[in-house]
């Protein structure tokens, strides 16, 4: 099995519904993981499929797929939207564009669909990022448990889950709701964690070390008040994917005085080529 990282970005845009619109940032997001990702992984080489936010769940599950059959040793998926549920309770779907309140889990990308793909890829290991929100009808069947709640649909072995899930309602109230790929978001928090690094955490870290500082973020007090009830998703002792900590250079670089060009020079020449053990 070859190294490197397939890393595939999926914003999907509810479109103008109005019950849909915990997606309305979904592009800003995945851009943001797109550009941010690739330049921070530690296995050699990283290929972005970033999905159009505007396209339908075929075109989506086609672009996973291809990806998924693609030699590497990760496959990383990034997922942000709104998610939905049908109306047992028992199949849960991303919202795509063109959907209305009674067809959206019909038209939308499912979840089991994502999952399957990438228990069946060509890669070693799987890492599923989800930056995410529910509405009052779905969040209630994610809750419930046992064979009928949905809930049991996010948890798979072999498809460690990092992530934030939070609730939407449409309306006034959905107003000050923390979106998918918007400030304050997991994309968001994630984003700045890496941008910045951990002081005193290894120079390789994973979702294990980045987490506490991903909550931090998540817990300012400007983003709380839309955070409200929100579940974090953390992959335990699995999902060990390694990311470089900026903060680790910073510090023993500490008291020199160099340009942000020779800085990214002396980061790639100190890095590791391979990471440490996990």
């Amino acid at each position: 099995m070859s190294g490197g990282i397939e890393l595939v970005v999926i914003g999907a845009d509810g479109g103008p519904e109005r019950g849909h619109a915990g997606s309305a940032r979904v592009a800003d997001g995945a851009r943001l993981l797109a550009d941010t990702l690739p330049g921070r992984t530690f296995d050699a080489g990283c290929r972005v499929t970033l999905v159009p936010p505007d396209a339908d769940a075929n075109t989506m599950l086609t672009a996973l797929r291809a990806a998924s059959q693609r030699p590497a040793r990760w496959l990383v998926v990034c997922l942000l939207g709104q998610l939905t549920a049908d109306p047992r309770g028992r199949r849960l779907a991303l919202v795509t564009g063109g959907s209305t309140p009674d067809n959206a889990y019909r038209r939308g990308l499912a979840w089991d669909w994502v999952v399957s793909t990438m228990v069946h890829g060509d890669q070693e290991e799987t890492l599923l990022l989800v930056d995410a929100v529910a509405d009052r009808d779905t969040w209630t069947a994610l809750e419930r448990g046992g064979e009928d709640g949905a809930g049991e649909l996010l948890a798979h072995s072999r498809v460690p889950l990092w992530g934030r899930l939070g609730r939407y309602s449409a309306g006034r109230r959905g107003r000050d709701a923390v979106l998918p790929g918007g400030d304050g978001s997991f994309s968001w928090a994630l984003a700045r964690v890496l941008d910045h690094g951990v002081p005193g955490a290894p120079a390789a870290v994973g979702p294990g070390e980045l987490g506490p500082a991903v909550e931090a973020e998540l817990g300012r007090p400007e983003y709380a008040g839309g955070g409200d009830g929100a579940r974090l998703l953390t992959p335990g002792e699995n999902g060990r994917l390694l990311m470089r900590n900026r903060a680790s250079v910073r510090g023993a670089l500490a008291g020199l005085s160099l340009s942000e060009e020779l800085l990214a020079v002396l980061w790639r020449e100190s890095a590791p080529t391979d990471p440490p053990s996990a």
